[in-house]
Order: structure tokens, then C-alpha cells, then sequence
């Protein structure tokens, strides 16, 4: 029996870009954190993204598609990342920041939501052949729900939301914004193997541990979205 191109042609949708990214989450936290992070089997559909208290964080990526992913992070949730993060990489738990609202765990957190969509863009290169840039992300300490949108035209705008747990059973969650697209599969081709979590983790120990760098000149894109930043009233 042949089958039709219909039957024979694989196809990725937004839930599996949603799913890529949750994976990317989980595998990030999980190596940094040496904690089992799982997420929900159940998706929302929401009809708009939002910062949270206490700890929201948001990047924009761009390119072949383009979309926004939001990370909302409670205090207890945030602490216990920040602690199990820097407890893994060796430091004392008496130097550790006592409180959510330190610039160390805001930093800490966006150095962490970094490493997540720098994961998620190299699987979008290697699995759907396409590319796809962010911007520096940015963590912020919230007393209040801000919506965001993405600072594009979308036709066809859909927006997901994604319960997180963490291994003490604390709850974050993930929002992402893309234009509905979907990858249709034309030929075979070798997909590339990814750096392993404790690689993408060493990398970003090694890069803490090189000390302060002079601080960088601000480039467009930080521009822009100092800019995002300032007609949000933040």
C-alpha cells in the first residue's frame, strides 16, 4: 500500500515547539539544580501573556518565527532554584542571599532563563532547520501582573501556558507567545547531536567563575527593550 503525501509528511505545530521548549526548561533546571523538574501533561490555551509575582521573566526571540516566553516564579519557587543552584556549584549556603528581592538571585535566575532559550534556539536550528536569535533576558521583581506582547505583527497569534513543578513540589510557570506556524518535513536529514546538560551547565560555571567583565556598551536590542521596559512604567 503507498501512502500520500499527506500520510507520509511529518508535521511540528506550536504544541511541538511548546513541547521543545518545556524539555529545554526541564533539562536546564534539572542539570543546574541536580532537582527533578517535571511539567504539567495538560496545556492552556490563554489569550494573553503576563508578568507575575514575584519573579517574572520575559525574552523575545526572533527570525524564523518569532514569539515571546514568559517564566512566572514565586519567592518560595525562586529561592529554592537560586539555593539548589548555587549549592550544587559549590558555595557556602551562609553566603547565599536570604531574600527573592537581591539583585544575586534576580541575576542568578537570568542567567538561568539564558541558558534555557539558548538550548531551545539550538534544537529550532538543529530539529526544524531554521534559526531563530533572543535577546538578553530580563528578570524582574514584581509587586503586580504587567502584561507583555510581542513587539511584532502576528497574523495569527496563540499563546500557551505551562504548569512547572519543582523537586520540592513548588510551582512556576512558563507562557509563550508565537505566530501560529507549522514545519512541514520535506526530506530525511541527520539532526546533530546537542552539548549534554552537564556541558551547557560547565560552560556557564566556567563563565561565572572568570570573575566581573567590564561592563558592555549598550547595543541596540538592550535599547529597544529598555525602551519595552519604560512603556510598561518599569
Amino acid at each position: 500500500m503507498v501512502k500520500t503525501w499527506q500520510e507520509s509528511t511529518v508535521v511540528y505545530g506550536t504544541e511541538d515547539i511548546l513541547t521543545s521548549l518545556c524539555n529545554s526548561v526541564t533539562r536546564v533546571l534539572t542539570a543546574a539544580t541536580q532537582c527533578e523538574i517535571h511539567y504539567s501533561g495538560m496545556v492552556q490555551r490563554i489569550t494573553k501573556t503576563c508578568l507575575k509575582p514575584d519573579i517574572g521573566c520575559f525574552v523575545l526571540f526572533d527570525g524564523g518565527f518569532s514569539g515571546l516566553v514568559v517564566l512566572n516564579f514565586s519567592a518560595q519557587t525562586a529561592m529554592e532554584l537560586y539555593e539548589s543552584y548555587m549549592l550544587n556549584m559549590g558555595m557556602p549556603k551562609s553566603e547565599l542571599a536570604l531574600a527573592h528581592t537581591s539583585d544575586e538571585v534576580s541575576n542568578i535566575m537570568g542567567e538561568l532563563m539564558n541558558q534555557i532559550v539558548g538550548d531551545f534556539t539550538g534544537k529550532v536550528r538543529r530539529e526544524l532547520q531554521t534559526n531563530i536569535t533572543q535577546n538578553q533576558p530580563k528578570m524582574l521583581v514584581l509587586n503586580k501582573q504587567v502584561v507583555l506582547s510581542v513587539d511584532t505583527q502576528l497574523d495569527q497569534p496563540e499563546s500557551r501556558r505551562v504548569t512547572f513543578y519543582t523537586g520540592r513540589n513548588n510551582i512556576f510557570y512558563l507562557e509563550l507567545a508565537i505566530d501560529r506556524t507549522e514545519f512541514i518535513k520535506l526530506h530525511d536529514f541527520e539532526v546533530n547531536e546537542a552539548l549534554s546538560p552537564d556541558e551547557v551547565i560547565a560552560q556557564a560555571n566556567a563563565a561565572l567563575s572568570a570573575g566581573p567583565s567590564q561592563p558592555a556598551q549598550p547595543t541596540q536590542e538592550q535599547s529597544d527593550q529598555d525602551a519595552l521596559l519604560k512603556s510598561l512604567g518599569m
